[in-house]
């Protein structure tokens, strides 16, 4: 069994980890880094660029760099409006009411964006393991829909990853810090604000056992709210001075959004901060420059309400779990947004002064918790058992449209349960099983999962006929539902995955795709490559003949110039393989090797003619040196040799 990697797809990072030695260990980038933006860029050639390289263009193409998609998975267009208010890119309504991506004339799905980022997670393991990577363990929020596990899962899929395991972030986290402290009995609070969510989870630790009590927070709140709030100020500010509104201009807003996270960041350091921002519109009158300075102070007080925002979750699960905050022993901060020192001082007096723990890297410790559960799953980590819950009540609409909930929130998965429902009215022969999610009395005022109808129920006086509906949750949180008549043994069932969710087929149609692609992407790079070695031939050739022109016979002049047409033409030819692009290389490298023979013959006259072989046939050459009789003459000043790093091979005995 290969390695199982685990990855924390984030909102604005993603990082991956593996175990190594009984240890998880962050796997860097190509570029060097630790973390990989979680973004997408489409240049005008159709080229794909992810990361830092999506990241490095985003203010030039703004409308074609996708970030954040992470807000867009799983959820519908109407539940999405202030998401796609906030993006430079084009969001069009998907089928079934789903948010896709138009980028370049086609329409993308968040699932398909996020397996493009999930491939160079995987690209990135595989060359740092020198082996190739089938299986992960992916993280979400713990406040994530099913509908948005399901797609993640699907997101994997189509990268052409085998998805062992879904957990929830703040879960992982915990799990990077217990993994060395599991003879102690511990309470630890798992605070995680990241780039686009909120999770607070309570989890019980002790005898390897990780049990999730409670789980909290706000799918809508995280380090991109932060920002925005600096984006506003900043705007405001330029309109007040200049007149001119930035809103509508999308490059303008990149590079506001860029030092917006650029100057939340310094205050995490420093006091206060400058943005200059030269040249970031103009008007009639010229060009106009944005100079502000932010405090920390003023950052606190427009990011106030956010700061509030992240108290309530906390004494919510406190409450599920029924603690008190003096029963915690840990207090956890992971996400990026948790170095923010208002964010940290909040936290502190909840707990009354306490300082939270930081022994666990907050960019790192969710990829290193994945990576400990992909060491169990993989049967390299022994005596670990992690128990996760639900955040969510589930259940079904009935009579009136009252939700009834059939599984509690925080109820440990993998679980089911069953309850038996009946018809509400006379004659009724079908009934529609409408599955929701949430806490709320009524059914409109939670969030719905799904539909489906049970047909064909003899007709019966109301309340006759039992309906039994059975919910199901995997490991992963992922629900089945099952509606059946006990009376005819007539049975439905759903696999929630949101009205909109992909079908087996079209995720299978999408992952070929993705591996067609980075087949096209692999074959871009060897051709790259192909192309600067043809350069340093063709400068090599160029330079050996016009200094040799006089000793190089005519037929290998010809020969050279056939060769050189070839691997021009192959060059710029789509439909050759690399295969055949290689073998035109090696055909014109053999032919500019002859050339050089011919040039050492030459201006060699102490060998005579039986002593150097030189044999050329369709694109081969071979040279033998043998013993020389006299000493070797110099070279004359007239013949010169450039061939660049390029060598000869050949077999020789040493002169005397």
């Amino acid at each position: 069994m290969g390695k199982v990697i685990g990855i924390d797809l984030g909102t604005t990072n993603s990082c991956v980890a593996v175990l190594e030695g009984g240890q998880p260990i962050v796997i860097s980038n190509s570029e060097g880094g630790r973390t990989t933006p979680s973004m997408v860029g489409f240049g005008k050639a159709g080229e794909r660029l992810v990361g830092q390289l999506a990241k490095r263009q985003a203010v030039t193409n703004a409308e074609n760099t996708v970030y954040s998609i992470k807000r867009f998975i799983g959820r519908r267009w109407d539940d999405t409006v202030e998401e796609r208010s906030r993006v430079p890119y084009t969001c069009v309504r998907g089928r079934d009411d789903t948010v896709d991506v138009q980028v370049r004339g086609r329409a993308y799905t968040p699932q398909e964006i996020s397996a493009m980022i999930l491939q160079k997670l995987k690209a990135d393991a595989e060359n740092f393991l020198g082996e190739p990577v089938e299986q992960a363990v992916i993280t979400v929020p713990a406040y994530f829909t099913d509908a948005q596990r399901q797609a993640t899962k699907d997101a994997g899929t189509i990268a052409g990853l085998e998805v062992l395991r879904i957990i929830n972030e703040p879960t992982a986290a915990a799990l990077a810090y217990g993994m060395d402290k599991q003879d102690q009995e511990q309470q630890i609070l798992v605070f995680d604000l990241g780039g686009g969510t909120f999770d607070v989870s309570v989890l019980q630790l002790g005898d390897g056992v990780f049990e999730v009590k409670a789980t909290s927070g706000n799918n809508h709140l995280g380090g991109d709210d932060f920002d925005n709030v600096i984006v506003r100020w900043m705007s405001e500010k330029f309109k007040e001075a200049e007149g001119i509104d930035l809103g509508s201009d999308k490059m303008a807003l990149q590079r506001l959004r860029e030092a917006a996270e650029k100057a939340k960041i310094e205050l995490s350091s420093m006091v206060n901060t400058s943005i200059n921002l030269p040249f970031i519109t103009a008007d009639e009158t010229g060009p106009k420059h944005l100079e502000m300075e932010l405090t920390r102070a003023k950052f606190e007080e427009l990011a106030s309400e956010l700061i509030e925002g992240t108290v309530e979750p906390v004494k919510q699960a406190l409450k599920d779990c029924d603690l008190k905050p003096d029963d915690i022993d840990r207090i956890l901060l992971v996400g990026g947004s948790t170095r923010i020192p208002a964010v940290q001082i909040a936290i502190s007096k909840f707990f009354g002064g306490r300082s939270p723990d930081k022994s666990v890297n907050p960019d790192e410790a969710v990829a290193l918790g994945a990576a400990i559960q992909g060491g169990v799953l993989g049967g390299e980590v022994e005596d670990l058992l992690l128990l996760d819950v639900i955040p969510l009540s589930l259940g079904i609409e009935t009579l009136g449209e009252v939700f009834t909930k059939i599984i509690e929130r925080n109820t440990t998965i993998p679980t089911s349960k069953s309850q038996v429902f009946s018809t509400a009215t006379d004659g009724q022969t079908s009934v529609e099983i409408h599955v929701l999610q949430g806490e709320r009395a009524m059914a409109r005022d939670n969030k719905s999962l799904g539909k489906f109808l049970l047909a064909g129920i003899p007709p019966a006086p109301r309340g006759v006929p039992q309906i039994e509906v059975s919910f199901d949750i995997d490991v992963n949180g992922i629900l089945n539902v099952s509606a059946a008549d006990k009376g005819t043994g007539r049975e439905q069932s759903i696999r929630i995955t949101n009205t909109g969710g992909l079908s087996t087929a079209e995720v299978e149609r999408m992952r070929q795709e993705a591996e067609q692609y980075a087949e096209e992407d692999r074959r871009r790079i060897q051709l790259v490559e192909l192309k600067n070695q043809a350069d340093s031939l063709f400068y090599s050739y160029e330079s050996t003949l016009n200094d040799n022109a006089a000793v190089v016979r005519e037929e290998l002049k010809a020969q050279g110039e056939q060769k050189k047409k070839q691997l021009q033409a192959a060059l710029k030819n789509p439909s050759l393989s690399i295969e055949e692009v290689k073998q035109r290389l090696d055909d014109f490298q053999q032919t500019l090797f002859a050339i050089g023979a011919a040039v050492y013959q030459q201006a060699s006259p102490g060998l005579d003619g039986d002593e150097v072989t030189d044999t050329i046939d369709e694109g081969a050459s071979t040279v033998e040196f043998s013993e020389a009789s006299e000493s070797p003459t110099q070279y004359e000043d007239d013949l010169i040799l450039n061939f660049e790093d390029e060598t000869v091979t050949a077999d020789y005995e040493t002169v005397d």
